[in-house]
């Protein structure tokens, strides 16, 4: 080593043997207290990286098990809605049966593949004792039948699954054609399958994966020694501890886990599901490097010390070069390391080409796992020293050499690639990461293949409808407003018709819903051929169509086409060996006199299609700004009956029932009345037709069942000596199910015994499938109630279905009672009655019995029970109450 010029008249042995004597001492104090200094300085500075890294470390652990669980769930999305539609097109009972003989759900991780009906019934499950089970009590089953949506749902499932420490339940809503609940597909799955994803020997002893629900639904966790549990044990239980997207946290203190444990906790919340992925790792286990270091780097400094006097300089430029290169290969290690943990990625290690002038002509591939090797249909010893121009210039050419500069300009890149269409690739979508280390990449490309088919799918089933091929409401509305700003362009109009179906339900009910599917296709297919290519053609939902006339030349041309339509669809539908006669109603509104978007448009027609349908069927009608008064009064009239059943408005009158020859009270019908604070009294006419076709009348009908109960238990209570009390079911209310489960639970809660209760049923109500009607009124009977059948004559009733119903009880309607003094052939008809229903074993009452004379001509044709004003109107409780300690009333009556 030279000697520094500046320090050579020192160093002559004539002159500063005395200086070296004192500057060796001094020089070696100095050397020795920098290379602490310096020592001291760089093992903070590592302390901190070290702690940085493990953070790293943590964030890496907690991405990589979010996209484990994101794929794990989406397969699940998957089954659940290939089940769905499997269902809702066959709702065969054997139906998982078949699907597990063809593959499907013979993995262990299955526990138990459902599906339930609108009722919470079992219908068909992979295990067979869950079959007829009652499931409705199930907080998942209230949340898909009280919410429209049919997303999927994550939570955790009740015993009859499995143990409760190891299943995870999914369901996902079902609907008919109407877009009704019509129950739900179930799966429980083993916890395990979320929580597999690391070994114990990766997170260290201590070490915790879960898995929670971003709404606080879920918790699942696995510890280092391979148990896992549903509803977390050791997971803090503030949820708010891992809030927001992602993070890596200390998690310690009261706010910790519960095994008292310190850990770095991180997490990531699924993109695509309201999941969060949690990793924790002990601290002491993922800082246990800082003291590491420490111990290292004191040692290191005392050698270096002791040798400084020998080394000097020399050992200071080598410590220096040796630290610099171990930081270097830990820097490689780690980025190895993070990129190669998920073997289902493929992982690539590309090191730049460069000439002369430094710039990089092509990228080498110094090192590979198998998984990445597959994707390209080559093993690993093959792609490994590989440059990207020889591995396939025709199949990527320049725009892959451009990708990898870009990410070695920027350090950092990362897309989603559709990749070319060759027999060579075994991946058809991946997704790239690209990270610069040191003068190459280090790339990552993970398979989506079946993310993007499932996303495909699910917007093709989105734009298109699976039952008439015709655009969806979804669609339509998306492309809406791309055909009014061109009719806007053109200054030309746009006409929009809304179409229903008349007729449709009594074809759906009466002859099943694979008649009213082929009904649809063909009255799509007939809509087609009646317009032009240009025009824009949807299915609304059920058996609502939409047209958009674009360009259209005014009312003139609107109406010819709505004509040509109605006319059509007059003509029936030959369906199978059977003609169906179904017309059509049709509102139309103009672009851009009745709106000037799309949903301004649609609502106007619809409403001019309503009130035209209920002035008569089968014709069309133009919007009128007048026309939306009336449905406004109807949505008015609708949430005053919502603010009535919250604030309890409604209350029972009852109108007794009593033998036509003694006038002992045997019975007495409940009817309801809604009391309003302003309104007064308003009578069933007034909001009842309302209540039947917005659907609250299945609740109405909840709140009279739970009244008239109660009132009977009050009764008692009171020391009155009751009679039965019959409750009118709507048909709504009888064809949606559920009457038997809520009458039964009325019952229990009252202390009611069944023989105090009847059900009236329509005869409309019993118009639907034959095996359900007849599953529901055992189901009655079996509590012990009496039957009737309401409004006899009024309907559909053959006596065919009379004898299979079994009913107890036949009530006339009134107009029949009303011709009985006003011609021979109403007592003809009414004596016919009368012989059949006695001859199925029913006994009879007649309604609306007004007269002295209606009465003795009604006991002259034996009938049994008589109701109606002559007897007495119907009076509230009170008044009921006084009749029943009377007993006998028609001598009153008469009086």
């Amino acid at each position: 080593m030279s000697k520094p010029p500046g320090l050579a008249p020192y160093l002559d042995p004539a002159r500063s043997n005395r200086f070296l004597v004192l500057l060796w001492p001094l020089l070696a104090v100095l050397l020795c207290a920098a290379l602490w200094a310096a020592t001291l300085l760089r093992v903070e500075a590592e302390q901190e990286g070290v702690a940085s890294q493990a953070r790293k470390d943590v964030a890496a652990y907690a991405e990589a098990y979010e996209q484990y669980i994101t794929r794990s769930v989406a397969q699940m999305d998957q089954i659940t809605m290939q089940l769905k539609f499997s269902w809702e097109n066959s709702r065969q009972a054997g139906l998982l049966d078949e699907m597990r003989r063809d593959g499907m759900f013979t993995d262990s991780a299955f526990h138990v593949v459902a599906v339930l009906d609108r009722g919470g019934i079992v219908r068909s499950s992979t295990r067979a004792g869950l079959i007829g089970a009652d499931l409705a009590s199930g907080a998942y089953f209230n949340h898909h039948r009280d919410n429209n949506s049919t997303a999927l749902r994550v939570g955790t499932a009740p015993t009859q699954f499995g143990s409760a420490d190891d299943v995870v339940l999914f369901t996902r809503r079902l609907e008919t054609r109407e877009e009704e609940f019509d129950g739900l597909v179930l799966m429980a799955i083993d916890a395990r399958y979320f929580t597999s994803f690391v070994s114990p020997a990766t997170i260290g002893a201590g070490g915790i994966v879960a898995l929670a629900g971003s709404e606080g639904r879920l918790r699942v966790e696995q510890r280092s020694n391979g148990a896992s549990f549903v509803d977390a044990v050791a997971l803090p239980r503030r949820g708010a501890v891992w809030s927001g997207e992602q993070g890596v946290r200390l998690v310690e203190g009261v706010d910790g886990f519960a095994d008292g444990q310190s850990r770095v906790l991180g997490w990531r919340q699924s993109t695509v599901y309201p999941l969060v992925a949690l990793v924790g790792l002990p601290q002491h286990d993922a800082l246990a490097a800082n003291n590491g270091y420490w111990i290292e780097s004191r040692d290191r400094a005392i050698v270096a010390t002791l040798c400084l006097l020998l080394l000097g300089a020399v050992g200071a430029v080598l410590a220096r070069r040796a630290v610099a290169r171990d930081k270097e290969q830990d820097e490689v290690r780690r980025a190895y390391r993070t990129a190669t943990e998920s073997g289902n990625d493929g992982f690539y290690m590309a090191s730049a080409v460069r000439a002369r002038d430094g710039q990089i002509t092509d990228f080498r591939i110094v090192d590979c796992n198998e998984r990445g090797a597959f994707f390209y249909g080559v093993t690993r010893d093959a792609l490994v020293g590989k440059s990207l121009t020889e591995i396939d210039s025709g199949l990527f050419g320049e725009e892959l050499l451009s990708t990898y500069r870009k990410a070695m300009d920027s350090g950092f890149y990362e897309d989603d690639r559709k990749m070319p269409s060759d027999n060579r690739l075994n991946i058809s979508w991946g997704r790239r990461r690209l990270v610069r280390v040191g003068n190459g990449l280090a790339v990552t490309l993970q398979d989506i293949s079946e993310r993007k088919a499932h996303e495909d799918q699910l917007e093709r089933l989105a734009n298109e409808d699976t039952l008439t091929g015709l655009a969806t409401r979804h669609a339509f509305l998306e492309r809406m407003p791309a055909m009014l700003v061109q009719a806007q362009g053109t200054n030309t109009s746009a006409a929009l018709l809304f179409i229903d179906l008349d007729e449709f339900k009594y074809v759906n009910d009466t002859h099943g819903h694979a008649t009213g599917d082929q009904l649809l296709k063909a009255a799509a297919g007939r809509l087609l051929s009646l317009l032009r290519p240009s025009d824009q053609v949807a299915r609304f939902g059920g058996d609502e169509f939409v047209v958009l006339l674009s360009p259209c030349d005014g009312e003139r041309q609107a109406a010819s086409v709505a004509s040509r339509i109605v006319e059509a669809f007059g003509v029936p539908f030959l369906i199978g060996d059977e003609l169906h006669a179904v017309g059509s109603s049709i509102g139309i509104s103009m672009y851009p006199r009745d709106g000037l978007d799309a949903e301004t448009l649609v609502k106007h027609s619809d409403i001019a299609m309503y009130v035209g349908k209920n002035e008569g069927k089968g014709q069309y009608r133009f919007f009128d700004p007048s026309l939306s008064s009336t449905l406004n009064s109807r949505a008015r009239l609708k949430q005053n009956m919502l603010e009535a059943l919250e604030a309890d408005q409604f209350v029972l009158h009852y109108q007794p029932r009593v033998d036509a020859r003694s006038g002992e009270l045997l019975s007495m019908e409940a009817l309801v009345r809604w009391r309003h604070p302003t309104l007064g009294m308003v009578a069933p006419g007034e909001f009842i037709p309302l209540a039947e076709a917005t659907g609250l009348i299945v609740r109405i009908g909840e709140t009279v069942i739970d009244k008239a109960c109660a009132q009977l238990a009050a009764w008692r209570e009171a020391g009155v000596a009751l009679v039965p009390v019959s409750i009118n079911v709507s048909p709504k209310q009888f064809l949606r199910g559920g009457v038997q489960r809520q009458l039964s639970a009325a019952l229990v809660r009252h202390r009611v015994p069944a023989s105090l209760i009847e059900v009236e049923i329509t005869e409309s109500a019993m118009m639907g499938d034959q095996d359900d009607i007849l599953a529901e009124l055992a189901a009655l009977r079996a509590l012990g109630v009496k039957l009737h059948v309401d409004d006899f004559g009024t309907g559909y009733s053959s006596l065919s279905q009379l004898q299979r119903l079994k009913m107890d009880v036949l009530k006339v309607d009134r107009a029949f009672t009303t011709e009985l003094a006003n011609s021979k052939e109403g007592k003809v008809f009414f004596q016919a009655i009368v012989s059949m229903a006695h001859a199925l074993g029913m006994s009879v009452v007649a309604e609306g019995v007004e007269t002295a004379e209606q009465l003795a001509i009604l006991r002259h044709l034996d009938c049994n029970e008589v109701q109606g004003y002559y007897i007495a109107r119907p009076v509230p409780a009170d008044e009921m109450a006084a009749m029943m300690q009377r007993r006998y009333l028609l001598d009153a009556a008469v009086a």
